[in-house]
Protein backbone atom coordinates (compact mmCIF):
# COMPACT_ATOMS: atom_id res chain seq x y z
CA UNK A 1 0.00 0.00 0.00
CA UNK A 2 2.90 2.22 -0.54
CA UNK A 3 2.03 5.18 -2.39
CA UNK A 4 -0.97 6.84 -3.53
CA UNK A 5 -3.26 4.19 -4.11
CA UNK A 6 -5.37 4.10 -7.26
CA UNK A 7 -8.88 3.24 -7.27
CA UNK A 8 -9.53 0.18 -8.69
CA UNK A 9 -12.42 -0.91 -10.87
CA UNK A 10 -15.24 -3.85 -10.34
CA UNK A 11 -13.36 -6.42 -12.48
CA UNK A 12 -9.59 -5.75 -11.03
CA UNK A 13 -11.63 -6.44 -7.48
CA UNK A 14 -13.66 -9.50 -8.65
CA UNK A 15 -9.99 -11.20 -10.16
CA UNK A 16 -8.50 -10.30 -7.00
CA UNK A 17 -11.31 -12.13 -5.35
CA UNK A 18 -10.93 -14.87 -7.20
CA UNK A 19 -6.65 -15.20 -6.64
CA UNK A 20 -7.25 -14.74 -3.04
CA UNK A 21 -10.32 -17.64 -2.99
CA UNK A 22 -7.86 -19.74 -5.47
CA UNK A 23 -4.98 -19.64 -3.24
CA UNK A 24 -6.96 -20.34 -0.36
CA UNK A 25 -8.81 -23.62 -1.58
CA UNK A 26 -5.11 -24.60 -3.46
CA UNK A 27 -4.38 -25.10 0.04
CA UNK A 28 -6.80 -26.76 1.01
CA UNK A 29 -6.54 -29.28 -1.12
CA UNK A 30 -3.28 -30.04 -0.23
CA UNK A 31 -3.47 -30.79 3.43
CA UNK A 32 -2.25 -27.43 4.23
CA UNK A 33 -3.55 -24.48 6.12
CA UNK A 34 -4.10 -21.04 4.84
CA UNK A 35 -2.16 -18.36 5.40
CA UNK A 36 -3.69 -14.97 5.81
CA UNK A 37 -1.82 -11.96 5.99
CA UNK A 38 -3.87 -8.66 6.79
CA UNK A 39 -1.14 -5.86 6.84
CA UNK A 40 -1.29 -3.28 10.17
CA UNK A 41 -1.70 0.39 9.50
CA UNK A 42 -1.66 3.39 12.15
CA UNK A 43 -2.42 6.92 11.84
CA UNK A 44 -0.54 7.79 15.21
CA UNK A 45 2.21 6.03 17.71
CA UNK A 46 3.58 7.08 20.96
CA UNK A 47 6.91 7.66 20.52
CA UNK A 48 8.32 10.76 21.02
CA UNK A 49 8.50 12.42 17.93
CA UNK A 50 12.05 12.25 16.91
CA UNK A 51 11.24 8.66 17.19
CA UNK A 52 8.19 8.24 15.20
CA UNK A 53 8.07 7.05 11.43
CA UNK A 54 4.59 7.06 11.38
CA UNK A 55 2.86 6.62 7.71
CA UNK A 56 -0.37 5.74 7.12
CA UNK A 57 0.23 4.35 3.56
CA UNK A 58 3.82 1.55 4.92
CA UNK A 59 2.25 -1.16 6.87
CA UNK A 60 3.32 -1.42 10.80
CA UNK A 61 3.61 -5.25 10.80
CA UNK A 62 1.12 -7.76 10.10
CA UNK A 63 -1.68 -10.09 11.52
CA UNK A 64 -1.30 -13.29 10.41
CA UNK A 65 -4.50 -15.58 10.17
CA UNK A 66 -4.42 -19.39 10.14
CA UNK A 67 -6.66 -22.27 10.68
CA UNK A 68 -4.82 -24.12 13.57
CA UNK A 69 -6.03 -21.24 15.88
CA UNK A 70 -9.45 -21.34 16.53
CA UNK A 71 -10.26 -17.47 16.88
CA UNK A 72 -8.42 -17.47 14.09
CA UNK A 73 -10.56 -20.06 12.09
CA UNK A 74 -13.77 -18.45 12.75
CA UNK A 75 -12.44 -14.56 11.90
CA UNK A 76 -11.43 -16.48 8.45
CA UNK A 77 -14.81 -17.75 8.23
CA UNK A 78 -16.51 -14.57 8.81
CA UNK A 79 -13.89 -12.98 6.27
CA UNK A 80 -14.64 -15.34 3.44
CA UNK A 81 -18.78 -15.01 3.96
CA UNK A 82 -18.53 -11.66 3.73
CA UNK A 83 -16.20 -11.65 0.83
CA UNK A 84 -18.81 -13.97 -1.09
CA UNK A 85 -21.22 -11.13 -0.27
CA UNK A 86 -19.07 -8.32 -1.61
CA UNK A 87 -18.28 -10.29 -5.09
CA UNK A 88 -21.98 -10.50 -5.61
CA UNK A 89 -21.84 -7.30 -4.77
CA UNK A 90 -19.76 -6.28 -7.13
CA UNK A 91 -21.08 -8.52 -10.01
CA UNK A 92 -24.70 -7.41 -10.20
CA UNK A 93 -23.72 -3.71 -9.40
CA UNK A 94 -25.89 -3.65 -6.40
CA UNK A 95 -25.18 -2.08 -2.82
CA UNK A 96 -25.35 -3.32 0.84
CA UNK A 97 -25.32 -1.25 4.28
CA UNK A 98 -22.81 -3.17 6.58
CA UNK A 99 -25.77 -4.18 8.64
CA UNK A 100 -27.63 -5.72 5.83
CA UNK A 101 -24.41 -7.48 5.74
CA UNK A 102 -24.83 -8.61 9.33
CA UNK A 103 -28.15 -9.79 8.82
CA UNK A 104 -26.89 -12.66 6.32
CA UNK A 105 -25.69 -14.94 9.04
CA UNK A 106 -26.45 -13.37 12.59
CA UNK A 107 -25.89 -16.83 13.97
CA UNK A 108 -22.16 -17.14 12.63
CA UNK A 109 -21.18 -13.17 12.86
CA UNK A 110 -23.35 -12.99 16.41
CA UNK A 111 -22.21 -9.10 16.79
CA UNK A 112 -21.48 -6.20 14.11
CA UNK A 113 -18.34 -5.40 14.84
CA UNK A 114 -17.72 -8.95 13.63
CA UNK A 115 -18.60 -7.63 10.29
CA UNK A 116 -16.90 -4.17 10.53
CA UNK A 117 -13.68 -5.96 11.04
CA UNK A 118 -13.91 -8.62 8.03
CA UNK A 119 -14.71 -5.44 5.80
CA UNK A 120 -11.76 -3.71 7.15
CA UNK A 121 -9.72 -6.93 6.78
CA UNK A 122 -11.29 -6.89 2.76
CA UNK A 123 -10.17 -3.47 2.36
CA UNK A 124 -6.29 -4.35 3.30
CA UNK A 125 -6.14 -7.73 1.45
CA UNK A 126 -7.59 -6.04 -1.77
CA UNK A 127 -5.76 -2.79 -1.41
CA UNK A 128 -9.41 -0.73 -1.39
CA UNK A 129 -11.48 1.37 0.75
CA UNK A 130 -15.21 0.45 1.74
CA UNK A 131 -16.82 2.08 -0.87
CA UNK A 132 -15.10 0.21 -3.78
CA UNK A 133 -16.73 -3.00 -2.69
CA UNK A 134 -20.37 -1.65 -2.77
CA UNK A 135 -20.61 -1.47 0.89
CA UNK A 136 -22.26 1.86 2.01
CA UNK A 137 -22.80 3.52 5.37
CA UNK A 138 -26.13 5.25 6.46
CA UNK A 139 -24.73 8.89 6.35
CA UNK A 140 -26.04 10.53 9.36
CA UNK A 141 -24.21 13.92 8.79
CA UNK A 142 -26.31 16.69 7.91
CA UNK A 143 -25.02 19.78 5.36
CA UNK A 144 -26.12 23.28 4.83
CA UNK A 145 -25.15 26.45 3.28
CA UNK A 146 -23.94 28.15 -0.56
CA UNK A 147 -23.33 24.95 -2.27
CA UNK A 148 -25.03 22.77 -5.09
CA UNK A 149 -24.36 19.25 -6.17
CA UNK A 150 -25.75 16.30 -7.72
CA UNK A 151 -25.44 12.65 -6.40
CA UNK A 152 -26.19 9.36 -9.00
CA UNK A 153 -28.18 12.17 -11.47
CA UNK A 154 -30.02 13.67 -8.36
CA UNK A 155 -29.61 17.58 -7.58
CA UNK A 156 -29.19 18.76 -4.61
CA UNK A 157 -29.19 23.12 -4.17
CA UNK A 158 -28.14 24.21 -0.51
CA UNK A 159 -27.86 27.53 -1.92
CA UNK A 160 -31.95 27.58 -2.53
CA UNK A 161 -32.43 27.06 1.13
CA UNK A 162 -29.36 27.90 3.00
CA UNK A 163 -30.17 27.34 6.61
CA UNK A 164 -32.23 24.13 5.84
CA UNK A 165 -30.30 20.77 6.72
CA UNK A 166 -29.03 18.27 4.15
CA UNK A 167 -28.10 14.78 4.26
CA UNK A 168 -24.85 13.93 3.88
CA UNK A 169 -24.91 11.89 0.62
CA UNK A 170 -24.12 8.20 1.18
CA UNK A 171 -22.18 7.37 -2.30
CA UNK A 172 -19.78 10.70 -2.09
CA UNK A 173 -17.88 8.78 -5.18
CA UNK A 174 -20.60 9.71 -7.27
CA UNK A 175 -20.87 13.46 -6.34
CA UNK A 176 -20.67 15.62 -9.23
CA UNK A 177 -21.03 19.18 -10.48
CA UNK A 178 -20.02 20.80 -6.98
CA UNK A 179 -21.06 24.71 -6.99
CA UNK A 180 -20.19 26.82 -4.36
CA UNK A 181 -19.93 30.61 -3.20
CA UNK A 182 -18.50 29.85 0.19
CA UNK A 183 -16.02 31.49 1.70
CA UNK A 184 -15.12 28.42 4.16
CA UNK A 185 -16.72 25.36 5.31
CA UNK A 186 -17.45 25.43 9.23
CA UNK A 187 -17.79 22.06 10.99
CA UNK A 188 -19.31 21.56 14.37
CA UNK A 189 -18.98 18.47 16.49
CA UNK A 190 -23.01 18.12 17.58
CA UNK A 191 -26.60 18.66 15.85
CA UNK A 192 -27.53 20.84 18.69
CA UNK A 193 -24.92 23.35 17.59
CA UNK A 194 -25.90 22.78 13.78
CA UNK A 195 -29.32 23.68 14.62
CA UNK A 196 -28.76 26.95 16.44
CA UNK A 197 -26.63 27.82 13.30
CA UNK A 198 -30.09 26.82 11.34
CA UNK A 199 -32.25 28.78 13.63
CA UNK A 200 -30.31 32.18 13.24
CA UNK A 201 -30.38 31.90 9.71
CA UNK A 202 -25.98 31.54 9.97
CA UNK A 203 -25.75 31.04 6.04
CA UNK A 204 -27.33 33.89 5.26
CA UNK A 205 -25.51 36.24 6.87
CA UNK A 206 -22.38 34.46 6.27
CA UNK A 207 -21.21 32.86 3.16
CA UNK A 208 -20.22 29.62 3.89
CA UNK A 209 -20.98 25.47 4.37
CA UNK A 210 -21.66 23.82 7.83
CA UNK A 211 -21.17 20.44 8.21
CA UNK A 212 -22.04 18.49 11.35
CA UNK A 213 -21.05 14.35 11.79
CA UNK A 214 -23.47 14.36 14.87
CA UNK A 215 -20.55 13.37 17.21
CA UNK A 216 -18.10 10.92 16.11
CA UNK A 217 -17.97 11.53 11.82
CA UNK A 218 -19.34 8.68 9.92
CA UNK A 219 -17.31 7.53 6.41
CA UNK A 220 -19.68 9.37 4.30
CA UNK A 221 -19.83 12.73 6.47
CA UNK A 222 -15.40 12.45 6.21
CA UNK A 223 -15.60 11.59 2.29
CA UNK A 224 -18.02 14.69 1.56
CA UNK A 225 -15.96 16.69 3.73
CA UNK A 226 -12.44 15.74 2.24
CA UNK A 227 -14.32 16.14 -1.00
CA UNK A 228 -15.35 19.57 -0.90
CA UNK A 229 -11.98 20.72 1.06
CA UNK A 230 -10.48 19.40 -2.56
CA UNK A 231 -12.69 20.59 -4.85
CA UNK A 232 -13.30 23.93 -3.39
CA UNK A 233 -9.60 25.39 -1.85
CA UNK A 234 -10.99 27.03 0.94
CA UNK A 235 -10.06 27.44 4.51
CA UNK A 236 -11.97 24.50 7.02
CA UNK A 237 -12.65 25.88 10.66
CA UNK A 238 -13.83 22.90 13.02
CA UNK A 239 -15.96 23.66 16.53
CA UNK A 240 -16.36 21.33 19.34
CA UNK A 241 -16.98 20.79 22.94
CA UNK A 242 -14.26 22.09 24.97
CA UNK A 243 -13.63 18.66 26.48
CA UNK A 244 -11.10 15.96 25.34
CA UNK A 245 -14.27 14.16 23.50
CA UNK A 246 -14.62 17.10 21.65
CA UNK A 247 -10.97 16.97 20.81
CA UNK A 248 -10.70 13.35 19.65
CA UNK A 249 -13.44 14.48 17.07
CA UNK A 250 -11.21 17.15 15.90
CA UNK A 251 -8.76 14.40 15.49
CA UNK A 252 -10.41 12.09 13.60
CA UNK A 253 -11.59 14.64 10.81
CA UNK A 254 -7.47 15.96 10.83
CA UNK A 255 -5.93 12.58 11.11
CA UNK A 256 -8.42 10.21 10.56
CA UNK A 257 -9.21 7.11 13.11
CA UNK A 258 -6.79 4.65 14.12
CA UNK A 259 -9.43 1.56 13.15
CA UNK A 260 -9.47 2.94 9.25
CA UNK A 261 -5.82 4.06 9.65
CA UNK A 262 -5.20 1.50 6.18
CA UNK A 263 -7.95 4.61 4.29
CA UNK A 264 -6.81 8.08 6.18
CA UNK A 265 -5.87 8.76 2.44
CA UNK A 266 -8.95 9.54 1.33
CA UNK A 267 -10.66 10.36 5.26
CA UNK A 268 -8.75 13.11 6.67
CA UNK A 269 -8.88 16.70 5.97
CA UNK A 270 -4.98 18.05 6.44
CA UNK A 271 -5.82 22.07 6.40
CA UNK A 272 -9.01 21.75 9.10
CA UNK A 273 -8.42 24.44 11.53
CA UNK A 274 -9.19 24.23 15.05
CA UNK A 275 -11.71 27.27 15.53
CA UNK A 276 -12.45 26.57 19.34
CA UNK A 277 -13.71 25.89 21.95
CA UNK A 278 -10.65 26.52 23.86
CA UNK A 279 -10.41 26.27 27.70
CA UNK A 280 -9.42 29.96 27.75
CA UNK A 281 -12.55 30.85 26.11
CA UNK A 282 -14.60 30.48 29.49
CA UNK A 283 -12.49 33.66 31.02
CA UNK A 284 -12.47 35.70 27.87
CA UNK A 285 -15.96 34.94 27.60
CA UNK A 286 -17.20 35.61 31.14
CA UNK A 287 -18.72 32.21 31.19
CA UNK A 288 -19.96 32.18 35.05
CA UNK A 289 -18.23 28.40 37.01
CA UNK A 290 -22.27 27.23 36.61
CA UNK A 291 -21.55 26.30 33.04
CA UNK A 292 -17.79 24.90 34.09
CA UNK A 293 -18.05 20.95 34.71
CA UNK A 294 -14.76 19.28 36.48
CA UNK A 295 -12.89 16.87 34.55
CA UNK A 296 -13.57 13.12 35.59
CA UNK A 297 -11.24 10.56 35.90
CA UNK A 298 -12.36 8.85 32.31
CA UNK A 299 -11.64 12.38 31.09
CA UNK A 300 -8.34 12.57 32.51
CA UNK A 301 -7.22 8.85 31.18
CA UNK A 302 -8.53 10.72 27.95
CA UNK A 303 -6.60 13.14 27.55
CA UNK A 304 -3.40 11.70 29.04
CA UNK A 305 -3.92 8.92 26.25
CA UNK A 306 -4.51 12.06 23.32
CA UNK A 307 -1.13 13.77 24.84
CA UNK A 308 0.89 10.62 23.88
CA UNK A 309 -0.18 11.04 19.97
CA UNK A 310 2.88 11.64 17.80
CA UNK A 311 1.23 13.54 15.78
CA UNK A 312 0.21 16.23 18.01
CA UNK A 313 3.80 16.48 19.15
CA UNK A 314 5.43 17.18 15.25
CA UNK A 315 1.93 18.57 13.00
CA UNK A 316 0.18 20.27 15.15
CA UNK A 317 1.82 21.35 18.79
CA UNK A 318 -0.43 24.24 19.49
CA UNK A 319 -3.40 21.88 19.69
CA UNK A 320 -1.19 20.16 22.36
CA UNK A 321 -0.65 23.11 24.09
CA UNK A 322 -4.34 23.28 24.17
CA UNK A 323 -4.86 19.74 25.31
CA UNK A 324 -2.39 20.69 28.54
CA UNK A 325 -4.22 23.86 28.97
CA UNK A 326 -7.80 22.25 29.70
CA UNK A 327 -5.73 19.41 31.73
CA UNK A 328 -4.28 22.15 33.71
CA UNK A 329 -7.39 24.07 34.68
CA UNK A 330 -9.30 21.24 35.21
CA UNK A 331 -12.47 21.93 33.83
CA UNK A 332 -14.48 21.10 30.59
CA UNK A 333 -17.52 23.05 29.02
CA UNK A 334 -19.91 22.83 25.93
CA UNK A 335 -20.39 24.92 23.43
CA UNK A 336 -23.94 25.48 24.01
CA UNK A 337 -22.78 27.31 27.19
CA UNK A 338 -21.98 30.42 25.28
CA UNK A 339 -25.60 30.60 25.48
CA UNK A 340 -26.00 31.94 28.84
CA UNK A 341 -24.82 35.51 27.45
CA UNK A 342 -27.66 35.12 24.77
CA UNK A 343 -29.05 32.16 22.70
CA UNK A 344 -27.99 33.92 19.23
CA UNK A 345 -24.25 35.20 21.48
CA UNK A 346 -22.58 32.03 19.46
CA UNK A 347 -23.41 32.92 15.94
CA UNK A 348 -23.28 37.15 16.12
CA UNK A 349 -20.11 37.56 18.59
CA UNK A 350 -18.11 33.68 19.12
CA UNK A 351 -18.00 33.03 15.69
CA UNK A 352 -17.57 35.77 13.79
CA UNK A 353 -14.52 37.33 16.16
CA UNK A 354 -13.20 33.61 15.75
CA UNK A 355 -13.58 33.49 12.39
CA UNK A 356 -12.28 36.57 11.51
CA UNK A 357 -9.19 36.35 14.14
CA UNK A 358 -8.02 33.04 12.35
CA UNK A 359 -8.40 34.57 8.89
CA UNK A 360 -6.07 36.78 9.66
CA UNK A 361 -3.81 34.47 11.14
CA UNK A 362 -3.75 32.20 7.61
CA UNK A 363 -2.96 35.25 5.54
Amino acid sequence: MEGKRSTPTPSDLIQKIREFSRSILVDLCNGRSPVIFINKFRTYCKNSAENCFCSSNVPVGAKVLTLRKQPHAHRIDVLLRVLLIVQQLLQENKHASKRDIYYTYPSVFSDQSVVDRAINDICIVLKCSRHNLNVVSVAKGLVMGWVRYSEGGKKFDCISSPNTAQPVPVQVEDVQDILSFAEYILVVEKESVFQRLANDKFCSLNRCIVITGRGYPDVPTRRFLRLLAEKLHIPVYCLVDSDPYGFDILATYRFGSLEMAYDVEFLCVPNICWLGAFTSDYEKFALPSQCLLPLTTEDKNKIEALLQRCYLQHEEPHWRLELQRMQEKGVKFEIEALSVNSLSFLTKEYLPSKIQCMSQLVR
